[in-house]
């Protein structure tokens, strides 16, 4: 019971020290705003790219071409010794004639060559996509080894570039956002620190008249998660509608349709949930310390 009236009047005296101490609490508030702003920023460009990526790595295949000599047994022996390669996630055949028909929907070129050729110079093929574009070339080479198989061919050169550029890009964005989320918690942490440490004659007051450590403590770490939630609330506002208002006005796509948008439709609730933890928990945080370390309770 007696633990229960110290929560609640903790809890109470932090709102009240919120509004007692108003521009100091403005100020953390605002460092808060402005940190998670940046925060909020930097996890929708991450997601967004991490999404590009992951979509063009999963349109990137390997074209198995078989022997002109393969027949259909052959070919579905074939489907099966590929489709048991641990990295393999799909295999789709496409004979020649599929093949001779989407080349010449290419050009009007292509199709009076094709034409004009009369028997079809094209190799029946399957269409292969891996869970690991970083083992295509250990997939392809083991493709290469089996029988009936003319060539398995990915676009070596390109690929390895692409694959490259992705892995970079996604270990760039992940690092900025825990660069800035680390920022943000030095912020905020110092500025309530502040918060608290003017107010070290208050403590030594209530120390003086034999306040227990953890009486003293627990409004100030209520305070510090009030002004983590109050600084959260407005990169939560402009998380949700803006990215809503950005989403529409570019029909779900930045610059071109290869670079499609995540929907918002819980995505931003996702990330809104994280500035709200990362606020509150940062806030409280740093209350703690501040009054344990630096007022030497």
């Amino acid at each position: 019971m007696k633990a229960i009236r110290i929560l609640g009047r903790s809890i109470r005296d932090s709102f009240k020290s919120v509004f007692r101490n108003f521009s100091l609490s403005i100020a953390s508030i605002a460092c808060t705003t402005i940190t998670l702003i940046l925060v909020s920023v930097a996890l929708i460009v991450s997601y967004n790219i991490n999404n590009v990526t992951k979509k063009l790595e999963s349109e990137l295949s390997i074209i198995v071409y078989l022997n002109k000599e393969t027949t259909i047994e052959d070919v579905d022996a074939l489907e099966l010794q590929i489709k048991n390669i641990p990295n393999v996630n799909s295999v789709t055949y496409k004979s020649k004639d599929e093949w001779k028909l989407e080349m010449q929907s290419y050009s009007d070129t292509l199709d009076t060559t094709l034409e004009y050729l009369g028997s079809n110079p094209l190799l029946d093929s399957f269409v292969v996509t891996v869970n690991d574009v970083n083992d295509f070339k250990i997939t392809a080479d083991t493709i290469r080894g089996y029988d009936h198989v003319e060539s398995a061919d990915y676009g070596a050169g390109m690929v390895d570039q692409l694959v490259t550029i992705f892995d970079l890009v996604e270990k760039a964005t992940f690092i900025l956002v825990i660069a800035l989320i680390l920022v943000t918690a030095f912020l905020i942490s110092n500025t309530i620190k502040l918060t608290i440490f003017s107010r070290r004659n208050e403590i030594e007051i209530m120390r003086l008249v034999g306040t227990s450590n953890t009486t003293i403590k627990l409004p100030f770490l209520f305070e510090g998660f009030v002004l983590g939630i109050l600084g959260s609330i407005i990169p939560i506002i402009i998380t949700i509608y803006g990215y809503i208002i950005v989403y529409d006005r570019l029909d779900g796509y930045l610059f071109s349709q290869m670079i499609e948008l995540v929907e918002p439709l819980n995505f931003v609730f996702y990330v809104a949930l994280i500035l709200l933890v990362i606020g509150s928990v940062v806030g409280m945080f740093a209350s703690f310390r501040a009054v344990k370390k630096y007022l030497k309770i």
